[in-house]
């Protein structure tokens, strides 16, 4: 299927043939392993559209202000995606600190709980406030990114399933007289 990068795709709401997996979670350069890459492979192949938020022409030097054009752009398609997208996979990389991700996991608790999986492998430093947040609201939550990929895919299948089953209940009803 497609892949998608920050700053392209627009607009999100033209209704896709397939649903819309968001990639979430650490990104900081230089410091957090590029696992978009291999999740959004993954996920793509299995015939899914991935927005997948790490740009490739990021550029650290920018302000982080809501009058920088180009930030403000990334954030804004960021959250879109994130309302937009049918599913969100998060992954926290132990080796970061990834504030932002654990402020999209407090929101996305509130809009999608069950069509949010969470990665948080042991060793990330606030595990325990993401296991908490994850119990309460009844996210899936995993310990390892391959194991909230597959969890993720498996449910999706399940769904198109269940939705081809069900669109041909309905087409047979329709035929009887």
């Amino acid at each position: 299927m497609t892949i998608y990068k920050a700053p392209n795709f627009k607009p999100f709401n033209t209704r896709q043939k397939s649903y819309m997996v968001f990639l979430a979670g650490s990104i900081e350069m230089g410091e957090a392993e590029n696992w978009q890459d291999f999740a959004g492979e993954l996920i793509s192949n299995a015939g899914y559209v991935v927005l997948n938020p790490r740009r490739d022409n990021w550029d650290s030097s920018w302000e982080q202000t809501i009058e920088n054009k180009q930030f403000r752009e990334q954030v804004e398609w960021e959250l879109k995606g994130l309302e937009e997208a049918e599913v969100v996979l998060v992954h926290f990389d132990p080796d970061t600190k990834s504030p932002i991700t654990l402020l999209e996991v407090g929101m996305l608790s509130m809009l999608k709980p069950k069509r949010t999986f969470i990665s948080c492998p042991p060793g990330y430093w606030r595990r325990g406030n993401v296991e908490i947040v994850s119990a309460r609201y009844k996210m899936p939550l995993f310990d390892s990114l391959q194991g909230a990929v597959g969890a993720l895919l498996q449910k999706l299948t399940a769904t198109k399933v269940s939705r081809m089953e069900s669109a041909a209940a309905l087409e047979r009803s329709m035929r009887k007289p």
